[in-house]
């Protein structure tokens, strides 16, 4: 491994060098793979979405009771459902195929489930979970805004989704035994689990969660998208189908959510079948987006966690890597060694850069530039 002089000798390294502490550089593309691993690749995925959407299939099946609870109104719900598991199944397997994800996928969810890390921190990682999963306390630390915003969308979203999946899959019952209510019984795959009177604050709660959720959701999103039509810096780099459009499809499902109630409760029902239809079609129009766009980030999150008790534990253990040449910590030692490693598997020559601190990264090549660059401009 190269010494800093060495470094120094040697020609300016590509931009974005940078190693694990200095995320705001850009790694430069890896080689591309060969047709035979890509044909490779999509053939996994597409064997990973398929068995994964007919799991689901038969989970729906037998759940409604051979569909005799499931409500064929619900059924484009259903179907969007189904692609929505074979795309997510599809690209979170197209994206563990990446030398740098599949370290990091292996690292992490083998520290989540690792023994050893229960025993010597046993409450590090339902905490994890909590604060990084849950309140995602890490994005306090930029902007309290941001941080208020986005709990508003993940516990909003979060709610709906408990809410709409099993109701869409018969799950979910709601019967009455007069036909019109107002005593109910919630079944759960045709065992009862409560009954309720629809009068109540109980029942109102059990029949308005979805309003609960919109009402969440939208100050939310809509603070992300005033934010992204008056911030430079969210301006410079926003790309409409992936930064604006999830968060109008969060807003305008919201919306029509509330307008489905304020039809049925103060307008008789009048409008009642076009904002039905309009609510239909944004639900299952980002249900099939999700695994394609922004939201995608949903489903990596959990296997982040991981990799946040993969460097804790390291840290209990005080393997801290220092920069080689000021001596400041970097990261943890066995994340500064996935990072080397990683680099090594995507064939860049400039993984010794990765035992330097970002500060002497830039002097490096600061220096390197002085010496093979600038001197033939004399």
């Amino acid at each position: 491994m190269p010494e800093p002089s060495e470094a120094l000798a040697a020609p300016p390294p590509p931009p974005g060098a940078a190693g694990a502490a200095e995320a705001t550089e850009t790694q430069p593309a890896p080689p591309p793979p060969a047709p035979g691993a890509r044909r490779s690749v999509t053939a996994r995925a597409t064997l990973a979405g398929t068995v994964v959407s007919l799991l689901l299939v038969a989970a729906i099946v037998l759940g409604s009771r051979l569909l005799r609870d499931f409500d064929s109104a619900l059924l484009p719900y259903a179907v969007a459902t189904v692609f929505l598991a074979f795309g997510v199944a599809y690209r979170y397997t197209v994206w563990v195929s990446a030398p740098g994800a599949r370290r990091l996928f292996k690292k992490g969810f083998g520290s989540f489930f690792s023994a050893d890390n229960f025993r010597k921190a046993p409450t590090a990682l339902p905490r994890m979970i909590a604060t990084y999963l849950g309140f995602q306390k890490f994005l306090g630390a930029r902007s309290r805004g941001r941080w208020a915003a986005h709990q508003l969308i993940f516990w909003g979203c979060l709610l709906a989704a408990a809410i709409t999946f099993p109701l869409t899959w018969g799950w979910f019952t709601f019967t009455s035994d007069s036909g019109a209510g107002p005593g109910y019984e919630m079944r759960i795959w045709g065992y009862k689990v409560i009954g309720f009177n629809a009068l109540n604050v109980l029942g109102w709660l059990m029949f308005h969660g979805l309003d609960i959720a919109a009402v969440l959701v939208i100050p939310g999103a809509s603070y992300f998208l005033w934010r992204r039509m008056k911030d430079r810096g969210a301006i410079t780099g926003q790309r409409f189908a992936y930064d604006l459009l999830p968060l109008i499809c969060l807003i305008v499902i919201s919306v029509t959510g509330l307008l489905l109630t304020f039809s049925s409760i103060f307008l008789h029902g009048g409008g009642y079948e076009f904002l039905a239809i309009l609510h239909m079609v944004s639900v299952v129009f980002t249900l099939i987006y999700i695994p394609f766009g922004k939201f995608f980030h949903i489903v990596q999150r959990p296997a982040a966690v991981g990799m946040q008790l993969f460097k804790y534990t390291a840290r209990q253990d005080e393997q801290v890597f220092a920069c080689k040449r000021c001596g400041e910590p970097i990261d943890t030692t066995p994340y500064v060694e996935n990072l080397r490693g990683t680099m090594q598997d995507l064939k860049l020559d400039f993984n010794a850069f990765v035992e330097y601190c970002p500060r002497c990264k830039r002097v490096l090549r600061g220096n390197a530039y002085l010496t093979h660059v600038k001197k033939g401009f004399k």
